[in-house]
């Protein structure tokens, strides 16, 4: 297994700048890890989050724990971002549009070169795989819900990271896949029925369903426009990858893609202490703070875009901030949490209100249970940080745009070396 991370380091291109992209040597900086926990929260800016009275225990974790307040997500919309936070790049998309669930035939965007987009729309995502040409990510972006001006601002607003025409269409879990490491994308109200071909669903219906076998017949007859999508494919980055979709890598599958309840689910995960290296964690559209049109009004969107917290849904946000301290809570309880070097990170995916003044600055969370806590980090981070620091302390190669030198290593928020004396000093919350 050694051997292989070596072979991977030695074999890797290194990317010099922000305009190449590669596997590339394993990241320095952050010690061992034994279990990485993120969890994805949605749509809001960093000062919609920090000191909001709707918040009480996502503000006592960021003051217990270590966080970065020099954060920006990189570019819209949501699957992008998530793209970045595992594979380290957008491989060429700058839409939330569904998987081409099991095409063979058609070209991905890293070959073709093309863009997905909303302004003009694209098809569905053709399976991410092979190497290319990922997106350039502008500074101003005009293409996703609105065609501008004014935009929305990427990262800062003023930065921009050009195109890498040497970017590999895989993820952090093909990268443990490889060496035989485990990982699991855990999905809320995914429902039983797993991954395969669902872009939406509320745990028990979804876009497969058939409902003419629901009898007797309704008028007007049911149809899936009327399911209230929580779990959504675009906050599961996973899917949209040939390997996965197909299992190129033997216990790396769409069956790694489970609901948090049931036997394999994450919360018996947790119980029995069988939670993988890698857990990614997505609360539903409900619980994570984006919010539905058709959920009621304590899922509502919130009503105001204008990126204050004067504009927020105070009912979809502290919702967001009990299902944040269910799941921390039930991590912390699992006797894995009490076994070396763990880590759970919690980001917002982006500020979905990044319309000038506002830019894409949010809030990112590392509690660990090892180390130094109650650390504040200014230090300019991204989706690509995270991303590199999490690979340093599971001994993987850096990615794509993690390879970036400009990228910085999270250390003083993960923590660079082992300490015995400190570890466990931290009280779980």
């Amino acid at each position: 297994m050694k051997l292989k991370i070596v072979l991977l380091c030695t074999l890797g291109v290194v990317a010099t700048g922000s305009g190449m992209a590669a596997e590339g040597p394993v990241p320095q900086g952050v010690g061992h890890l034994d279990h990485v926990f993120v969890i994805m929260m949605e749509n809001h800016a960093y000062g919609q989050v920090v000191n909001n009275p709707s918040l009480p225990f996502t503000n006592e974790l960021f003051t217990l724990a270590n966080t970065a307040t020099n954060y920006f997500a990189i570019a819209h919309p949501s699957l992008t971002n998530y793209l970045e936070i595992v594979g380290g790049s957008n491989f060429g998309v700058h839409s939330d549009n569904y998987p081409d669930w099991h095409n063979p035939y058609c070209t991905t965007n890293l070959a073709s070169g093309n863009v997905s987009t909303d302004v003009p729309s694209s098809p569905n995502i053709c399976p991410i795989f092979g190497t290319g040409t990922d997106a350039a990510t502008p500074a101003v972006d005009t293409t996703n819900e609105t065609s501008g001006p004014p935009g929305v601002n990427n990262i800062d607003g003023t930065q921009s990271i050009p195109a890498a025409t040497n970017t590999s269409g895989k993820t952090i879990a093909d990268q443990l896949a490889e060496i035989g490491g485990t990982w699991k994308s855990y999905q809320e109200s995914l429902g039983p029925q797993g991954a395969d071909n669902v872009n939406y669903g509320d745990g028990f219906y979804n876009n497969t369903t058939n409902f003419s076998l629901i009898l007797p017949a309704q008028t007007p007859p049911l149809t899936s426009a009327g399911i209230v999508a929580l779990y959504a494919a675009k906050h599961n980055p996973f899917v949209y990858f040939r390997s996965i979709q197909e299992g190129y890598e033997p216990g790396s599958d769409l069956s790694n893609v489970v609901d948090f309840t049931g036997k394999n689910g994450l919360y018996a995960d947790l119980r029995a202490g069988t939670v993988p290296t890698f857990s990614f964690i997505a609360p539903n559209q409900c619980n994570d703070q984006h919010g539905r049109g058709n959920a009621g009004p304590f899922c509502a969107f919130d009503p105001n875009d204008n990126g204050t917290q004067a504009g927020l849904n105070p009912a979809l946000m502290q919702r967001g901030d009990m299902a944040l301290r269910e799941i921390v809570t039930a991590i912390k309880a699992s006797p894995i949490w009490r076994q070396g070097r763990n880590a759970i990170v919690t980001v917002w995916d982006e500020n979905d209100y990044s319309i000038a003044p506002n830019v894409n600055h949010v809030l990112v969370i590392v509690d660990t249970n090892y180390g130094s806590h109650g650390v504040q980090s200014a230090v300019a981070y991204n989706h690509f940080s995270l991303l590199k620091s999490i690979e340093g302390g599971l001994g993987l190669p850096c990615l794509n745009h993690a390879c970036d030198s400009s990228v910085n290593v999270m250390t003083d928020l993960f923590g660079s070396a082992y300490n015995p004396i400190a570890q466990f000093a931290h009280k779980p919350m």
